[in-house]
């Protein structure tokens, strides 16, 4: 008999929650009952979601955010702490992955919106609510989705893998300074998953091809397939699982 995870009464923030792998979990988490703030520049999306989960369990507000601006996060997580209350459950989802292609023809600027959205992002949400969590001594989950890229360099990806494996490292410490206080801190790191983010690498034929040869599933991944473990990170059933790395990628790093 399938246990369906119970969130009633928890709060979530999801920042990159308009789309792909955030939309998809933030869909599960408001079905399990979860009241849950979406986030990012494009209010334009977030609102498309807010409507089209609109009859889920839990209530879905849609912020807008540049999760690379630091007044802006602190804006965001006063108003969700003003419109919800305090945040139970974190998942820094945003992303950005410029600079593709040879190393050397990336440049500082490049390095520091990277590090700004991939890195800082997680670092400022989570000095600006994991105090209220231990204050709290309710416990928490803190879900950071990264990528296959920090674990294994990238093809022409150096910025991305290098900012993926930071967030790992990140993921990592906290569990092991917050776990003291019943806050739980995990990874996930996707592979190949057929979002709008990730067009460059399966749109085109050949490349698709060649991600799914080197799969051992035989293709790529869908955003539902990352957002089943969000949800079981997010929730009691994970009561005992933290400072973890889980990989979503059909196999792809086990060969």
């Amino acid at each position: 008999m399938a246990i369906i995870p119970n969130l009633q009464g928890k709060v979530a923030l999801v920042t990159g929650g308009g789309r792909g792998i955030g939309k998809a979990i933030t869909y599960r988490l408001a079905a399990a009952g979860a009241n849950v703030v979406i986030a990012s520049r494009k209010m334009e999306n977030l609102e498309a979601t807010a409507r089209e989960f609109a009859a889920l369990p839990g209530k879905i507000i849609p912020l807008a955010c540049h999760v690379g601006r630091k007044e802006q996060l602190e804006h965001l997580v006063e108003q969700t702490e003003t419109r919800l209350g305090p945040v139970d459950i974190l998942v820094n989802n945003s992303a950005t992955n410029i600079g593709q292609g040879p190393a050397l023809n990336t440049d500082e600027d490049m390095l520091d919106k990277m590090i700004e959205v991939n890195i800082k992002s997680a670092f400022r949400l989570v000095r600006l609510i994991v105090p209220a969590m231990i204050e709290r001594k309710c416990g928490g989950s803190i879900i950071n989705i990264a990528s296959v890229a920090g674990l294994r360099p990238q093809p022409g990806g150096l910025l991305y893998s290098f900012t993926k494996a930071g967030l790992l490292m990140l993921t990592r410490s906290w569990a092991q300074e917050f776990g003291k206080y019943r806050i739980r801190v995990n990874a996930i790191a996707p592979g190949l998953i057929q979002t709008d983010f990730s067009e460059f690498l399966w749109q085109d034929e050949t490349r698709r091809r060649q991600f799914e040869q080197a799969t051992p599933l035989g293709r790529i991944g869908q955003a539902e397939e990352v957002a089943g473990l969000a949800l079981y990170l997010a929730s009691d059933e994970a009561a005992f699982v933290t400072g973890q790395v889980m990989a979503v990628d059909g196999g792809f790093t086990a060969v």
